[in-house]
C-alpha cells in the first residue's frame, strides 16, 4: 500500500510477529512513511475505521498502532490541508469526529513509537492505553510555533500523565522530549530499543490479549474513569464493574482454573 491515496492505514489480525502471528493481537500501521506519516483527516477516519471494525472482532483482543517506516510514528498534522481552514471549515468537515471515536474503542490500544510522536501524532499516542518507545523517539506538542495549539487532546490529557507545570512547558515552548524524559515524565510506559519498540509492544499486547476480554474491557474503562471523575464516582463506578464480573463465564472458570491449578479458558462471555 506505501501510503497510496487509496488506503492509508494498514491492518493485520492476527499480528505479524517475529516468530509468527501473534495470536489475539491486530496490528495498525499509519502508511504515509513518505510525509512522516502526517495526520490527514482522510488518514484520520480510515484509522478509526478500521479500529472501529477490529474492536467489533471477537477474534482481535489488543491492537497495537504503529507508524510505517523508521522515521516516525506521525509527525502531526498535515498542515497543507490545515493551512487554509476556517473555524467553518474544520465543524463542518467534522474534523475531530474521528478523535471521539478513537475514546470509544473498548479493547486495550498500545502504540509503538519510533521517531516522532509530534502535535496530531502526540495526541494520537496518548490516546492510547499504553505506549512503548523506542529510544529514538520523540515527543511534544508543537503547534505554538505555526499560530496556534493543541486541538485533538493535547492540553488535557498531557497534564494528567505528567502533570500541569511539565505540560505547559511543552505546550507553550512547543519543546520536544526524547524517549527516556517521557519515560521518567510518566508519558510513556516503557523503553526499549528502536528496532525493538514494534516487538516490545506486540508482545505487551499479547500478554493482555491472553487475559479475560470481558475483565480487560472493564478494567481499561474503570482505568479511564480515573482521571474523569471525582473518587467518589469513579470508586462508584469500580464497583459496578466489579459486581457486573460476578454475572460472566470467565469469572467462573477462572476461580475455577484457579482451585483446580489449571490454565483458564477463555470464552469472553
Amino acid at each position: 500500500m506505501n501510503g497510496s491515496p487509496e488506503r492509508l492505514v494498514r491492518a493485520a489480525a492476527p499480528a505479524p510477529g517475529p516468530d509468527g502471528p501473534v495470536d489475539g493481537v491486530a496490528l495498525v500501521t499509519l502508511d504515509r512513511p513518505e510525509i512522516l506519516n502526517a495526520l490527514s483527516f482522510g488518514l484520520l477516519a480510515e484509522l478509526a475505521g478500521v479500529l472501529r471494525s477490529l474492536d467489533a472482532d471477537p477474534s482481535v483482543r489488543a491492537i497495537v498502532v504503529t507508524g510505517a517506516g523508521e522515521r516516525a510514528f506521525a509527525s502531526g498534522a498535515d498542515i497543507d490541508e490545515m493551512a487554509d481552514a476556517t473555524p467553518e471549515s474544520l465543524e463542518a468537515g467534522r474534523a475531530f469526529e474521528p478523535w471521539d471515536d478513537l475514546r470509544a474503542i473498548r479493547k486495550p490500544l498500545i502504540a509503538a513509537v519510533r521517531g516522532y510522536a509530534l502535535g496530531g501524532g502526540c495526541e494520537l499516542a496518548m490516546a492510547c492505553d499504553m505506549i512503548v518507545a523506542g529510544e529514538d523517539a520523540q515527543f511534544g506538542q508543537p503547534e505554538i510555533r505555526i499560530g496556534v495549539m493543541p486541538g485533538a487532546g493535547g492540553t488535557q490529557r498531557l497534564p494528567r500523565l505528567i502533570g500541569r507545570m511539565r505540560a505547559m512547558d511543552l505546550v507553550l515552548t512547543g519543546r520536544t522530549i526524547g524517549a527516556r524524559e517521557a519515560e521518567r515524565c510518566g508519558l510513556v510506559t516503557r523503553v526499549v530499543p528502536a528496532e525493538d519498540a514494534v516487538p516490545a509492544a506486540l508482545e505487551l499486547a499479547a500478554r493482555i490479549a491472553a487475559m479475560p476480554p470481558i475483565a480487560v474491557a472493564s478494567a481499561k474503562a474503570a482505568l479511564h474513569a480515573a482521571s474523569e471523575l471525582p473518587l467518589t464516582d469513579g470508586l462508584a463506578f469500580e464497583r459496578r464493574a466489579f459486581l457486573a464480573l460476578f454475572a460472566t463465564e470467565d469469572q467462573r472458570e477462572g476461580m475455577a482454573a484457579f482451585r483446580e491449578k489449571r490454565r483458564p479458558r477463555w470464552k469472553g462471555r
